[in-house]
């Protein structure tokens, strides 16, 4: 098949068959390259070229520049995790081109990390804050489940009927409930809980 001649404007004065240079839309990375029938007055199909892109190079994505006149190399780092400097957020990297503004590749390591501009510090009051929460709830969870235990035992003693086995699983489970009742939740996360009867 014939050639097809292109003018200044890239429009086909003769018809025949061009290889072009297809970009994506978006970002505009090389994708592919294809043969196209042009008949004459016809141009380019979109979003392509008919410069040819140099060859691949490791870690870096070909692009036709914001001009769309040449190609040029941009830093690729897609499938790259970085997190953001504001919420500590992991987010994967999708599109070529540097790092995005806001994240850092290092890793928070708590999730009360704040970004002082070049690592992350820990918020050891916000920390702390969140471990006696927790400690809170899990004393509040505990003596729910004991007294949950003993009701009925409760209820046995009160009407004078309860077993002498009962009473005796009674008086330490009784025990058990003062003992988490004397913990001391803010000493988080550094607790000591009382160990459960029958655990």
């Amino acid at each position: 098949m014939a050639k097809a001649k292109l003018n200044s404007e890239l429009i086909a004065t003769a018809a025949g068959d061009i290889t072009v240079f297809n970009y994506d839309s978006e970002n505009c990375e090389y994708l592919s390259s294809s043969v196209e029938f042009l008949a004459v007055g016809i141009g380019l199909p979109a979003n392509s070229s008919i410069e040819e892109p140099g060859a691949g190079k490791e870690g870096y994505a070909i692009c036709r520049t914001a001009d769309l006149k040449a190609w040029e190399y941009i830093i690729d780092h897609r499938g790259e995790t970085v997190y953001s400097t504001e919420t500590g957020e992991a987010v994967t990297i999708t599109v070529p081109g540097d790092y995005p503004e806001g994240t850092t590749t290092l890793a928070p390591s708590t999730p009360y990390d704040t970004w002082n501009g070049s690592d992350w510090m820990t918020d050891t009051e916000a920390q702390h804050t969140a471990d006696v929460e927790a400690a809170e709830q899990q004393k509040a969870a505990l003596l729910a489940e004991a007294q949950a235990t003993i009701s009925l035992w409760q209820t046995e003693l009160q009407l004078g009927i309860i077993s002498e086995d009962d009473k005796a699983s009674l008086i330490a489970w009784m025990n058990y409930i003062k003992a988490v009742q004397a913990v001391d939740t803010s000493t988080a996360p550094d607790i000591n809980w009382p160990v459960k009867l029958g655990a």
